[in-house]
């Protein structure tokens, strides 16, 4: 009877053991499983983090570069606002090797000034009258006209020149219509001058149209 009660307890025990066993290799898991959880999510952060700072880098550079466009285009409209031309008479000629062509029309009856030059047409007939700075020609299809040799000094920013040349104007009258006497237009330049300066001595009211 004795023998049979303690086969009993041992198997008992054994069996507490064997629970107990279990229990601790189960925690142990667990602890495993908590530490790899903890683990992903602490290297989760760190990569959330540094996608961040990349982010935020480029999103950085991307507004440097955008202010800076910005700031070019501003500063460019400036210098084109503030832009003037000073145009003043020569007592020596120069070389005008660049030529530049227009088809250009003045309205007829109405001044216009071009540089320090006012021109002025009205049709008669089968002629056109030109006075330029007061000097009268009658001019027929074909006929040129000449507004002699001028410096024009093109500056912007109150400050900055952008161009300083000499230049002539050759005028060829072609006809009239509607009240405009049409001409071709040759302007001579000392030196090569680009379009959208040239065009700043140039009034609004010719029309001037290149060639």
């Amino acid at each position: 009877m004795d023998d049979l009660t303690s086969r009993d307890e041992e198997k008992a025990r054994a069996q507490e053991l064997e629970i107990e066993k279990r229990r601790k290799e189960e925690q142990d898991r667990q602890r495993e499983r908590d530490l790899a959880q903890e683990k992903g999510r602490k290297q989760g952060m760190e990569e959330e983090r540094t996608r961040g700072k990349r982010r935020g880098g480029l999103g950085t550079g991307i507004r440097i570069v955008i202010s800076l466009i910005v700031l070019a285009i501003i500063v460019g409209v400036v210098a084109y606002l503030t832009m003037s031309v000073s145009v003043t008479n020569i007592s020596q000629g120069s070389s005008l090797p660049f030529t530049t062509n227009y088809s250009v029309s003045f309205p007829e009856g109405q001044p216009i000034t071009i540089g320090n030059t006012h021109v002025t047409v009205l049709s008669y007939q089968d002629e056109l009258i030109s006075d330029i700075d007061g000097d009268r020609q009658k001019l027929v299809v074909g006929e040129d006209r000449v507004i002699s040799e001028r410096r024009a000094v093109i500056t912007t920013l109150g400050a900055i020149t952008l161009v300083d040349t000499n230049f002539q104007i050759n005028l060829t009258y072609k006809g009239d219509r509607d009240n405009r006497a049409y001409f071709d237009m040759g302007v001579h330049t000392s030196r090569q001058v680009p379009d959208i300066l040239l065009n700043k001595m140039l009034p609004p009211e010719i029309d001037a149209r290149p060639i």
